[in-house]
């Protein structure tokens, strides 16, 4: 099949590793292999690699040698962005700042589609910037959100019509990768080999994760726990643990390029965040197998999970229900995990394939 002759810009000034971000990689290399000229705006180059060779970059530093705020990498970034569309007027995808490629789409007139990867509950609780976003919000030719109950909530908040695609899954990459082998030895003589994996923020509530380990922890329960990340909570996190003497029970280690290997040797995920889009790593972790306690936090583990019936969830920010959740999984650890084989079977919603393409229909409309 010949590729066809379009242009399209990607836009995701701050690349830093997570969810959002393995979603860029795997639909701009996919988009490479059916449009030729690709061009990704990003504002350093310590991700390039992930991306194919086909694949046009532009960076605004080589090397990120020192903190950048968010607000710079954007304004940095958006210089980039008109420069390139004064050049030549094009479509711009944005992953990211989505409100600031709204205006200058205003002013330049060139075609915008967003994608928006986290519910609205989380960001939008100002009157004045609602009335600001339901504004910029009709400025993109299409908004791309990734999960039934995220785009209910958005379209009803912002008298849109979003366009829903499921984040595509690559599960035999992911197994592939859960292979290499974990030299760390923190598991033994644990029950619950519980994994979480998540950024440092307070968007996933880590705290509430921490206090329910310790409970659990106190009613004599053989747990342990590996917290894989990074980001500005870090420091609380860790001053928790020593306060509370739950170094035996609870690793944190930061950012892994493979997280697959150590999920691969945990038998409990859990989730805490008050808010989400379609978190993956719920869906990575059902790739493979593992049982899975989320709160139920708008938007996306209740879809998931097809409300309990593949996991357990809780309510957000409810210790004590996190802590019951885990003692019931303690007691009919064998019986709970049954239900993976189930779940499993439910990720064919997510066939890597079928939304890749509906993202390259998608800008099929309108480059």
């Amino acid at each position: 099949m010949e590729k066809m002759e379009k242009k399209i810009i990607i836009f995701m000034p701050s690349i830093d590793g997570g969810g959002v971000e393995k979603n860029l990689f795997i639909i701009t290399n996919y988009l490479s292999k059916k449009i030729n000229n690709i061009t990704l705006i990003t504002f350093d180059d310590r991700f390039n690699r992930n991306f194919s060779r086909k694949v046009n970059i532009l960076n605004v530093v080589k090397k990120k040698n020192k903190v950048y705020s968010k607000y710079y990498k954007y304004f940095k970034c958006l210089l980039l962005l008109y420069r390139e569309i004064t050049k030549q007027k094009c479509l711009v995808f944005a992953f990211q700042a989505n409100v600031y490629c709204c205006i200058l789409s205003l002013i330049l007139r060139f075609n915008l589609i967003t994608r928006s990867n986290s519910s609205p509950s989380g960001w939008n609780k100002n009157y004045f910037k609602n009335l600001i976003f339901k504004f910029l919000f009709k400025v993109p030719k299409k908004i791309i959100v990734n999960s039934v109950d995220f785009k209910r909530e958005i379209d009803k908040k912002f008298n849109i019509n979003s366009k829903l695609i499921y984040n595509p899954l690559n599960i035999s990459e992911i197994k592939r990768k859960s292979n290499s082998k974990m030299k760390l030895n923190f598991y033994k003589n644990a029950k619950i080999k519980a994994i979480n994996i998540a950024r440092f923020t307070d968007q996933k509530d880590h705290m509430t994760l921490l206090k329910s380990i310790s409970n659990v922890i106190k009613k004599k329960i053989k747990i342990k726990i590996l917290i894989l990340g990074y980001g500005p909570n870090k420091n609380v996190m860790v001053n928790f643990i020593r306060k509370n003497k739950l170094s035996k029970n609870i690793k944190i280690l930061n950012f892994q390029k493979n997280p697959y290997k150590f999920l691969k040797n945990s038998n409990l995920f859990i989730l805490s965040s008050f808010y989400e889009g379609l978190p993956n790593v719920l869906l990575e972790a059902i790739s493979l197998k593992k049982f899975i306690i989320s709160s139920n936090c708008p938007t996306g583990p209740r879809e998931i999970l097809k409300n309990g019936e593949f996991g357990m969830l809780f309510k957000p920010g409810d210790e004590k229900d996190l802590t019951s959740k885990i003692v019931e999984f303690n007691k009919k650890t064998k019986k709970y995990n049954q239900t993976t084989s189930k779940a499993y079977k439910s990720l064919k919603r997510f066939d890597f394939n079928t939304s890749c393409k509906k993202y390259l229909s998608v800008i099929n409309e309108f480059i």
